[in-house]
Formats: C-alpha cells, sequence, structure tokens
C-alpha cells in the first residue's frame, strides 16, 4: 500500500512538470470547455478541430496574442493542456483501483478508510480548481488565468501531494523510529506555513510575469526596497510581488538553516539517527532553492517568446525544488510528532 502510494505521488510530481510546462509554452487556455468525464478524447477530426480552435478564438490570448496562430500552432498549445488534464485522469484512475483492490483484500482498517476519502476529495477539489484557474481566463481582457487562481491550483496540488507523503510515512516509517518533540512541532508548523506563502508568491511571480518585467538582482530594478511598496498592492504589482518573494526567500533560508542546528542538537539529545539524517534535506535544498531562484531572475532577460529555452527551463526546475522543500519539510515534521 505504501509504495502504491508512492507511485501516486511520482505521479504527481510528473503533473507539476507537465502542469509547469504547459504554463511556460502558453497552452492553458487552449481547451475553452470543461469536460470532466469526456474530455479524455481529443478531437478527431478536421470539423472537431476547427470547433474547438474557434473557440479558442473567442478569447483575448488569442484576439491580442496568438492572433497570428494557425491551426496547428493550436494543436501543439492543445495537445499539453489535454496531456495534463489526460494524466490527472490518469491519477485519480491510480488511485480508485488501488482503493478498490486493497479494500476487497482487506489490506484497510477502520481507521484507514477516513483518510482515504479525505485524499479523494482534495483530488477532486484539485480538479474544480484547476477549471477555476483556467476559467479565469477565458473571457474578453485577459490575456492569462488570475495569478489567484494560479496560486490557489499550485498549493491545492502541494496540499494533495503532501497529504499523500503523510500517509505514506505511515506505513513506511515504525512508530520507534519516530520521537516526541512538540516544541520542535510547533516551529516546523510555522515553517511550512511560511513556506505556503511563499510558493504562493512565486505562483504570483509566475502569473503576472514578473520576473519578465524585473529581472535585477540583488536590486529590484536599481532599487533595495520598491517605492510602490506603500502604496500598490501587495498582491497585484509585480514590484510588490518581487519584494514580498525575495524577502520571504531569503527569511527561510534563514530560518531553516537556525532550525537545522536545533535539530541536529534535538536528533543527538534523543538519540534519533532518523532525525539527523532527514533534517538536511530541508537544509540543502533551500540553498538550492535560493540559488535558483536568483538565476532563473536574471536568465529571465534571455527570453525569446514563443521558445522553452534556459530561463523556461530554470523555472520549471525552481517550481520542482520549491515542491521538494515542501516535501522534505513534512516528511520532518511526520518524524518529530510522535505522540507522547
Amino acid at each position: 500500500m505504501a509504495w502504491w502510494l508512492i507511485a501516486g505521488i511520482i505521479m504527481i510530481v510528473i503533473e507539476f512538470i507537465m502542469g509547469g510546462v504547459t504554463r511556460l509554452t502558453g497552452s492553458g487556455l487552449s481547451i475553452t470547455e470543461w469536460k470532466p468525464i469526456m474530455g479524455f478524447i481529443p478531437p478527431l477530426n478536421e470539423a472537431d478541430w476547427n470547433k474547438a480552435f474557434d473557440g479558442y478564438k473567442n478569447i483575448a490570448q488569442y484576439k491580442y496574442v496568438n492572433s497570428h496562430f494557425t491551426l496547428p500552432d493550436f494543436k501543439f498549445i492543445f495537445y499539453w493542456e489535454w496531456a495534463h488534464r489526460l494524466w490527472a485522469r490518469m491519477l485519480g484512475v491510480v488511485f480508485a483501483i488501488g482503493f478498490v483492490y486493497f479494500f476487497v483484500k482487506k489490506y484497510f482498517d477502520k481507521g484507514m478508510v477516513r483518510p482515504f476519502i479525505i485524499l479523494f476529495i482534495l483530488g477532486g477539489l484539485q480538479g474544480f480548481v484547476g477549471w477555476k484557474m483556467v476559467a479565469s481566463g477565458l473571457n474578453d481582457t485577459d490575456l492569462y488565468v488570475k495569478h489567484t487562481w494560479l496560486a490557489a491550483h499550485f498549493l491545492s496540488a502541494i496540499t494533495l501531494m503532501c497529504y499523500t507523503l503523510w500517509f505514506a510515512l505511515v506505513l513506511l516509517i515504525p512508530a520507534d523510529r519516530r520521537v516526541a518533540a512538540p516544541a520542535m512541532v510547533r516551529q516546523l508548523v510555522a515553517i511550512i506555513l511560511l513556506t505556503y506563502v511563499q510558493l504562493a508568491y512565486g505562483a504570483f511571480m509566475a502569473g503576472t510575469h514578473a520576473s519578465r518585467a524585473v529581472h535585477t538582482w540583488p536590486r529590484i530594478a536599481d532599487e533595495w526596497v520598491p517605492g510602490t511598496l506603500g502604496s500598490e498592492s501587495m498582491v497585484t504589482n509585480v514590484m510588490n510581488i518581487q519584494f514580498v518573494h525575495r524577502t520571504l526567500a531569503y527569511l527561510l533560508l534563514i530560518i531553516i538553516v537556525v532550525w537545522y542546528v536545533w535539530a541536529g542538537k534535538a536528533a543527538r539529545r534523543m538519540g534519533s539517527v532518523l532525525l539527523h539524517k532527514a533534517r538536511r534535506w530541508p537544509f540543502v535544498i533551500v540553498m538550492l532553492q535560493v540559488v535558483l531562484g536568483v538565476v532563473t531572475l536574471i536568465s529571465a532577460s534571455q527570453i525569446v517568446f514563443g521558445t522553452f529555452g534556459f530561463y523556461e527551463t530554470l523555472a520549471e526546475i525552481h517550481q520542482l525544488v520549491g515542491m521538494f522543500l515542501v516535501m522534505a519539510l513534512v516528511a520532518n515534521l511526520y518524524i518529530i510528532s510522535k505522540k507522547k
């Protein structure tokens, strides 16, 4: 059962990658209808393709960004979005088949049924939020999806992945290898919540294309603190979004380094070899993430629209590493949250 859950996590990671590529190639608004059941079938003939293309022609992204598109151009972005949605459906099928199999084989005890129901609810919620995100850009004024809905879609996917990971850890890690450290649990919960805020601002960066607007470091357009900070919105102004995203990155770096030291002392005091090893992962990953963030930002000056180049590759890796940071923190939280 644990390896079935791990397989699900791997599929979610792949879904993250496909979602990132879909966003970076501008493919997310190519499918203008939500068909949860029959949507796995792409257009099968020329008439169906023209109907799908006509739907795309009605939105602002086509009119003001991609009006030069021919049908082959449209097919390229359509298939990215279709593959992204198809993989999500396959993920649901894998979970459903596994659930039925293990339920029939009586692998479940009573305490496991409720978490699995929650897991399916989270999966369904993720699909709903994904459609709301897409729908936010299917109009005559917005060129892209709303960045707030993009953040909600991103964070709901991370929540689904972390919940699945927690469930897998319950099955993989024996109780006698966990430790009870309530004070450290509170600290780590606070760090995870701060990481969620940081990831939300990362999604804001992506959704508003803030790195394309300003790609200087360490200053933001020759300013240490943007002049817009006190007068413009903290969730829509690209300068403010960049400032918050950078500041939270530095803050998380410091906090996780300090927690790494504390966790090392606690691991020695409690004799926990597992905690001593696990604490290293957030430490290493946050270091890598900060470096990736800086390099990705600077490389935004080399963007060539309509291509998937160095910047897009780094942006994809940056997103993945942020996801791995959350998983590393959640794994540490599980290890130290044993009940006394």
